[in-house]
């Protein structure tokens, strides 16, 4: 009885031994003396100890970090740039069997590539159409990876260092292009004003009426905006026989008593300068 007490502890390390679990998101790729049997998974699987040797792989998507590439592009502008790649196993036995360590041939593969795409392309393309460099980098990577038994997901660029040179060029590009548009749109809101004025011109000619209304209109804005000043609506011919006056030496007839609202001229003065006439009344 005693004999047995062993031979049982010896049984139940071998079954020990020889069990494995593996979770819902793992295979097992079995090698039985150095040859692949089978891929196992997920749950309890049984090995034979000494004969049978289990490798685990995850089927979850891995994000692994491009670290900052030294890049020339086709412009010849140094940056740098770095990525991240999402990919997942989708074949666990060529993963295994197909390159020594997945991981490290995915990150080598990721890096060559990047710089390779950058480099191809010019600076403003990888600005401005970031997506086609993703797209691009990533069918590559997934031709490269496919004997693998690697599916890349996505590649995503994460940053783009550029030069303080650069930097500074790029500013006051912008800064001009903007100083452009506005001053296409200020020539623009000129043209629209002139073309409305030159439509307002035509009616006031074919309606006098309208140039009194607008005279008028005048005199109260300066009434309101200035209370300390006195308008008085001066007639143009008095103006224009004054300096026909002066030029021939010749007195002109007096001005005419009807004046109309396109000849008259308003003159602001302040308040306390008197009147003609005042003064002698006074």
């Amino acid at each position: 009885m005693i004999g047995i007490i062993p031979l049982v502890i010896l049984v139940v390390l071998f079954l020990l031994s020889s069990l494995r679990v593996l979770n819902e998101y793992e295979r097992g790729v079995i090698f039985r003396l150095g040859r692949v049997i089978n891929l196992k998974g997920p749950g309890l699987i049984i090995l034979l100890p000494v004969l049978d040797r289990m490798t685990r792989v995850s089927l979850r998507t891995f994000a692994m970090d491009v670290p900052n590439q030294d890049v020339i592009t086709r412009d010849n502008v140094s940056i740098k740039v770095n990525a991240v790649v999402y990919f997942r196993v989708i074949d666990p036995r060529k993963a295994i069997l197909e390159v020594e360590d997945y991981m490290y041939a995915t990150s080598q593969i990721s890096q060559t590539t990047l710089r390779s795409v950058c480099g191809g392309v010019e600076l403003d393309e990888i600005l401005a159409h970031r997506d086609k460099v993703n797209e691009q980098v990533q069918t590559i990577l997934d031709q490269h990876a496919g004997p693998w038994g690697i599916k890349v997901a996505n590649v995503e660029l994460k940053y783009i260092d550029l030069p303080q040179e650069m930097q500074r060029a790029m500013a006051k590009q912008a800064e001009a292009e903007r100083e452009r548009r506005a001053k296409v749109i200020n020539a623009e809101g000129e043209f629209q004003a002139s073309t409305r004025l030159a439509e307002a011109a035509k009616i006031i000619g074919q309606h006098p009426e309208a140039l009194q209304l607008r005279y008028l209109q005048t005199m109260r804005e300066m009434a309101s905006e200035s209370h300390a000043a006195t308008i008085i609506p001066v007639p143009l011919d008095f103006i224009r026989s004054f300096f026909h006056a002066q030029g021939n030496g010749v007195k002109r007839d007096a001005p005419r008593t009807e004046v109309t609202a396109q000849e008259q001229v308003t003159v602001a003065l302040p308040p306390d300068a008197a009147l003609p006439g005042q003064g002698e009344g006074a």
